[in-house]
């Protein structure tokens, strides 16, 4: 199926079933004939389009939200106004993949009339009347490559002398900016014209009616959807496919971690290559005009400055706040990830990506209404980072004493090194805790990498003494923190899962979430830095909704964090890499040994 021919010929039972193979949510787009694809249904199935608003294949996997049909479905009041505001603004439309330069980039003069070359030889006399109208009108004149042509057919106009040509196809969002007259428009083009308020030679042809025959249906939960759910969804995955075109080589990404990556940065090209060695990745950027990619924690600040002196951009990328169900340590994949082209976000030297969004954004009343539910679903749901099963149970809480929580961190880990303040241990962070909460009841939680015998910063019971009132290992820190009434954390992400669910946290350290008004400070950033007050739903809509990017772990496409909400609800849906045997092994052995050390 092409950008031009998206049409389905759904007249014999046997090309139903190879369509439902590839798009099982294909039924969900007709809601009132549910048994539409049952068998011996498919001569009553009605043709369907996937023009003017093709998805992006990631990687060669796709699954459209929208669909052109026959069939109008009368649109709500305002909604084609709504509707066309988010496709201009997202910049929707055209084959995938089209490069969007922009006009300013491309030196095109303002005002301009645009001429399609139809790329079809039946229309050729078509085109060149549309040609001979836009020269008549006495605006400059420039000559493009139809978007909705099929990409590999060869042009057939010739551009006059003074008439400038553009060789390559084109986003149509690049050709409608400071358009002033479309000829030879088609009639999806014509519409998009319309949204972006540029005049064409297709009277006729309006957005609504275009509009009024789009349906949408959930790709990754196959049940019908707005339309406006419909095309969000594919404004998200246009502006990731935009993003990954730049990336063009990865390093620092461990093997088992691969498959996943590899699906978060696809685009219509494939996806970035992993590259044996960081000179060769420095070499494939520079040639291609790329970025490299690097795990952040793999990527010291020498090896940043080498990559950035040669004149090449540098992404990192980390693990997103809500990961998976699941230890990365024990090589579960995750499905959320922050892709940061300032700084990670947990390295408090430089503003990150999420930094800028917090002091930047507006949020509207939508946004926050929606990270409002998303933030009352975790905490309804019982969601955290990692997912885990309970393997402890609460200690008895003494009644009327104060109940503080301190999360243990991994002493080596990035966050600690760069954004710990003073304090740079797990011990350090227990004394500042119980000096200035002589009075409270302190739990102490061990993190789940240091309880599985991973990583380094496990404290031993005689250290612990005076210190902490019990230890909670093994305790999901979903069910502990309706039981306490404050938290102290160097940079835990323990202390925005605290936020999320309205209990005071001090911050020792740096994190992200301090600095915003809603954490007592004793690490306070720098004069100027993050000055701006932000309320619990800002916070969770940048940190949650605006700056992470998700994958679904079934179909692997892009999704929404909704989505991938959802999906921890299912234990088939995260695949657990071979390798998570040989260290499920590894760590029994490790905290055992670490248990018996600790007795001591």
């Amino acid at each position: 199926m092409t950008a031009q021919g998206n049409h389905a010929d759904l007249s014999r039972d046997t090309h139903a079933a190879r369509l439902l193979a590839r798009w099982p949510h294909l039924p969900a787009f007709w809601p009132e004939d549910p048994g539409l694809f049952a068998a011996g249904g498919a001569e009553r199935i009605p043709a369907f389009s996937l023009d003017p608003f093709a998805p992006p294949r990631f990687a060669g996997r796709d699954a459209p939200p929208l669909i052109l049909t026959g069939q109008p479905v009368a649109l709500e009041p305002g909604e084609a106004a709504g509707l066309a505001s988010l496709i201009a603004h997202a910049r929707l439309g055209g084959a995938p993949g089209l490069p969007d330069p922009g006009a300013g980039a491309l030196a095109l003069p303002e005002g301009r009339a645009v001429v399609f070359d139809p790329c079809d030889p039946a229309r050729r006399m078509e085109g060149e009347a549309a040609l001979a109208s836009a020269r008549a009108s006495g605006r400059p004149v420039v000559l493009a490559r139809d978007p909705f042509a099929e990409r590999a057919a060869p042009p057939v106009l010739a551009a006059p002398p003074g008439i400038r040509a553009l060789p390559q196809p084109l986003s149509p969002w690049t050709l409608l900016e400071g358009a002033g007259m479309l000829h030879g428009a088609r009639p999806f083009m014509a519409a998009l014209a319309e949204a972006a308020g540029v005049a064409h030679d297709r009277p006729g042809e309006h957005l609504a009616p275009l509009l009024s025959r789009i349906r949408a249906a959930d790709p990754f939960r196959r049940r019908p959807w707005s339309r406006a759910e419909g095309f969000a969804l594919l404004a998200d995955w246009v502006a990731a496919e935009r993003a990954n075109r730049g990336i063009s080589a990865c390093i620092g990404i461990a093997r088992w971690k691969r498959r996943q990556v590899a699906a978060l940065l696809a685009h219509e090209g494939g996806a970035p290559a992993f590259a044996a060695n960081i000179p060769r990745a420095i070499e494939r950027a520079r040639a291609e005009g790329g970025a490299v990619l690097a795990w952040a924690a793999s990527c010291p600040d020498d090896l940043a400055g080498a990559i950035r002196r040669q004149g090449v951009e540098l992404r990192l990328l980390e693990d997103g706040f809500v990961r998976s169900r699941g230890l990365g340590a024990r090589f579960l994949p995750g499905a959320s990830y922050s892709l940061d082209g300032r700084g990670a976000y947990y390295d408090p030297r430089q503003p990150s990506d999420l930094e800028v969004i917090l002091a930047e954004e507006r949020f509207d009343a939508g946004l926050l209404a929606r990270a409002a539910a998303l933030r009352e679903h975790i905490v309804r749901r019982g969601v955290s980072k990692y997912n885990l099963a309970a393997r402890g149970s609460l200690p008895e809480i003494p009644a009327g004493r104060r109940v503080v929580l301190v999360p243990g961190q991994v002493e080596d880990d990035a966050s600690v090194r760069l954004g710990g303040g003073g304090l740079r241990s797990n011990l350090d962070l227990l004394k500042a805790a119980r000096a200035a909460e002589p009075d409270a009841f302190i739990l102490y939680k061990p993190h789940p990498d240091l309880e599985a015998g991973y990583r380094k910063g496990r404290l031993r019971a005689a250290e612990l003494e005076g210190l902490a009132d019990a230890v909670v290992g093994g305790v999901p820190l979903p069910a502990l923190l309706p039981k306490i009434d404050a938290m102290h954390t160097l940079t835990s992400l323990s202390g925005f899962e605290a936020l999320l669910r309205d209990k005071p946290v001090t911050c020792w350290g740096q994190p992200f979430y301090a600095g915003w008004g809603l954490t007592d400070d004793r690490a306070p950033l720098p004069p100027g830095r993050r000055s701006v007050a932000r309320s619990l739903d800002e916070l969770v809509a940048a940190a949650l909704i605006l700056y992470p990017r998700y994958i679904d772990p079934v179909t692997l496409l892009p999704c929404p964090p909704e989505v991938m909400m959802e999906r921890l609800d299912d234990p088939a849906a995260w695949r657990i890499s071979p390798l998570t045997i040989h260290r499920g092994i590894e760590g029994f052995i490790r905290s055992t040994l670490a248990r018996i050390g600790g007795r001591r």
